[in-house]
């Protein structure tokens, strides 16, 4: 039998180590090198690389007092059950990046919880990112839920779907959507909800215990628009109608009231009731989004944000 070789190491492996050693094992740029056989220079480098790529997630103890300001300043304004703020990363960055140790760390709270909870969840970069940054654990008391379709135009499984991904580093049951995100018509939206299983999902996930959802702008950069979901004449025609965003894939104006109108007649999974009596919390930043968040926190389809600082302070400023 021929021996296995290991595959040589890649760049990104030696900046996974570096990124090891300085954050977890506490190591200064000088040890690292000496321990990795290089420069304290290119150790540097590496490290920052792990940063830069992703590799290191980083979630902070403390309690930065202008966020926690912000925080009180959401509650207090939109009447929310839960806020968190975390700090901006400066212009062109993605908030994603600054978002998901937050969120992750909001949702692991409902999963330490001993008592069964039904978590549904919406889909997109924001709750893929959340996800991604959640610590394995086992959480079997608990059901996960999917608001919303997990079947792509093409017929793949939406690259954004998080319910699998989370039950995996969870050990809980999970319940896809097993249905279009949006179907070609209303009559055939009307048949798949008539399945028995497709209504067991979508009785589940309407009576769920908490929500985590993202929202999506409406405006030409729609992630909907973006992903393939909708095609630009339907993108054109909901924004003449007043579209501003959508969560779970529906379509809301300003007022954060949904339209009886568009891809709304013909979207999968279930509808976020506003004014829910439990959790109901949006993850979402970012200049481009902060309409869609104004619309969905004043209809109360939101009651909970984690947001960044510069977007919190621009949603208070609102009148």
């Amino acid at each position: 039998m021929t021996p296995r070789q290991e595959p040589e190491p890649t760049p990104l492996d030696d900046a996974a180590r570096a990124g090891w050693l300085s954050y977890v094992g506490g190591l200064t740029q000088d040890q690292i090198a000496a321990e990795l056989g290089i420069s304290r220079q290119r150790a540097q480098r590496l490290v920052s690389r792990a940063m830069a790529e992703g590799l290191i997630h980083v979630r902070l103890n403390h309690r930065i007092g202008a966020c926690m300001d912000l925080e009180t300043g959401l509650t207090q304004r939109f009447d929310l059950t839960r806020s968190r703020v975390v700090p901006g990363l400066g212009p062109g960055a993605d908030p994603v990046r600054a978002l998901a140790p937050a969120a992750a760390a909001e949702l692991e709270r409902f999963l330490r919880m001993a008592e069964p909870l039904t978590i549904a969840l919406g889909t997109g970069r924001a709750l893929r990112g959340m996800v991604d940054a959640v610590e394995a654990t086992e959480a079997p008391q608990h059901r996960l839920v999917s608001l919303i379709g997990n079947i792509a135009p093409d017929g793949s499984a939406s690259f954004f779907d998080v319910v699998m991904r989370l039950a995996d580093k969870v050990m809980a049951p999970h319940y896809p959507m097993p249905v279009p995100v949006i179907s070609p018509t209303a009559e055939e939206r009307a048949a798949f909800h008539a399945l028995p299983p497709v209504k067991r999902v979508a009785d589940l996930a309407a009576s769920a215990d908490v929500v985590f959802v993202g929202v999506g702008q409406m405006s030409d950069d729609a992630p909907l628009l973006k992903d393939g979901f909708v095609t630009r004449a339907e993108l054109d025609e909901m924004q003449a109608a007043g579209a501003t965003g959508e969560v779970a894939g529906w379509v809301f104006d300003s007022t954060g009231a949904y339209l009886d109108f568009g891809t709304n007649r013909r979207t999968g999974g279930v509808r976020v009731t506003p004014g829910l009596d439990r959790p109901s919390i949006g993850i979402a930043a970012g200049a481009s989004k902060a309409p869609a968040i104004l619309a969905a926190l004043k209809s109360r389809i939101l009651n909970g944000l984690v947001t960044d600082e510069p977007t919190a302070r621009w949603l208070i400023a609102q009148r």
